[in-house]
């Protein structure tokens, strides 16, 4: 050793100080990956990611040769170091050369490394990966040996090592991603990712047109007030009934109607004939399990029924695209008859609205896991029917109580939030 230039101890310690930050940095870019990127860059035929997911498929094997090859590295480079410092300054200068070497290893093989590493991952792990995929095969039985070891001591300790974390997302852990994409994903396309995630939590109930407004069809009603209805139906499907809509015959729709119609065939047993079986569906079902249903069953419209049976309202398969896409019209209150828009900028709102619908229109976040209409919800937040003048705070909105008929709320003024109230149900 003595025989050796200093000139080659120095060259062969940078390139063992350069071999400790690839190990220190390609760790880092490995671990750092993005999963869900690698696997699509996996899929796509990227050559780099093919190899960088087969080593993580067992990140005990790929964290064994990399360690084994930093701590060789550095061991020899602190001989090295050693060496250096009794040629040039004899056993006095052992102690100035190993703190001088910590802090190179410290800033050029490891902070350094590491950091340039968690920025840009996919820059260094997936070069890395070619390095070792063959390294790996060549240290194997070393590497093996290594991982019996540490594997027969943590389940000494009581540590499985055969369970590997899942990287299956939740849905609340989706919605992050989502949210987080930023420019990467439209925020049109967010909303609507957003929305399809929330199918599984509302039900047809809360989104469904309530039974006293569903427009139908009385097959005894007046037959010249039953044909000015179909000829000026703004509708391409609407219920058959009898008497009333709790009891349902079918579904008239136009495309079949209005031919028999022009050929002045139609009457009742032919509007009967023509109408189509009612499709009826739990009050409970989810909106993710009626879109299948919807599809599965060739339906666009079905009748929503409670736990007795009983007729509670009507869901199209529109509804249901509404809740994903957004509603068709670029005003969100021009489109419901049940908001009217005030000169003064509040709104006259209909008692029996809906409140996912106010809540979209206006831009509220009433809560919507209990009372479905905005009536309800008010009598609910009051505990009794209240008289017209009575002024309620609905989330931050001032809400006046214009008109009580027949024991419901009928129509309210909704006024611009206030600044700094309370965000609770209400306030009287």
């Amino acid at each position: 050793m003595d025989d050796i230039h200093l000139g080659v101890l120095f060259f062969a310690l940078f390139i063992l100080i350069l071999l400790s930050a690839f190990f220190s940095g390609s760790e880092t870019g490995l671990m750092a990956l993005n999963r869900y990127r690698l696997r699509h860059l996996a899929e796509q035929g990227h050559p780099g990611a093919q190899r960088a997911a087969r080593l993580l498929e067992r990140p005990d094997r790929l964290i064994g040769v990399i360690l084994l090859g930093r701590n060789f590295t550095d061991i020899v480079a602190s001989t090295l170091t050693t060496l250096i410092a009794l040629k040039l300054w004899g056993e006095s200068g052992i102690a100035i050369a190993a703190g001088v070497l910590t802090l190179v290893i410290l800033i050029f093989a490891d902070v350094m490394p590491k950091t340039l590493a968690a920025l840009h991952p996919e820059r260094i792990a997936l070069p890395s990966a070619w390095i070792y995929i063959p390294l790996l095969k060549l240290l194997y039985p070393l590497v093996w040996m290594v991982n019996i070891i540490v594997n027969t001591v943590l389940k000494g300790l009581g540590v499985s090592t055969e369970a590997q974390a899942s990287n299956a997302l939740t849905t609340e852990e989706l919605r992050t991603v989502v949210k987080e994409a930023g420019a990467m994903i439209p925020q049109r396309h967010q909303e609507m990712l957003l929305n399809l995630m929330d199918l599984e939590k509302i039900t047809v109930e809360d989104i469904m047109v309530p039974r006293q407004d569903v427009i139908g069809i009385d097959v005894d009603a007046d037959w010249e007030a039953i044909i000015t209805q179909l000829s000026g139906s703004q509708y391409t499907r609407l219920p058959l009934f009898r008497e009333n809509i709790d009891h349902v015959i079918g579904i008239l729709h136009m495309r079949d109607v209005l031919p028999v119609l022009y050929r002045g065939e139609l009457d009742r047993a032919a509007l009967q004939g023509i109408a189509r079986e009612p499709y009826f569906i739990p009050e409970n079902t989810s909106l993710n399990r009626q879109l299948l249903n919807f599809q599965r069953n060739k339906r666009r419209i079905g009748f929503v029924v409670d736990e007795y049976g009983d007729m509670q309202g009507l869901i199209t398969l529109e509804d249901i695209l509404e809740e994903i896409v957004g509603e068709f019209t670029s005003d969100p209150a021009a489109q419901f008859d049940e908001i009217l828009p005030q000169e003064d900028g509040t709104w006259l709102v209909d008692g029996s609205i809906n409140i996912r619908t106010l809540n979209a229109a206006l831009h509220m976040t009433l809560p919507t896991d209990g009372p479905k209409t905005l009536n309800g919800l008010i009598i609910e937040h009051l505990e009794m029917i209240p008289d017209a003048g009575i002024t309620v705070l609905l989330d931050r909105h001032p809400v006046d109580i214009l008109l009580i008929k027949e024991n419901m709320v009928k129509t309210v003024r909704i006024h611009p939030a206030l600044a700094g109230a309370r965000t609770d149900a209400g306030n009287t």
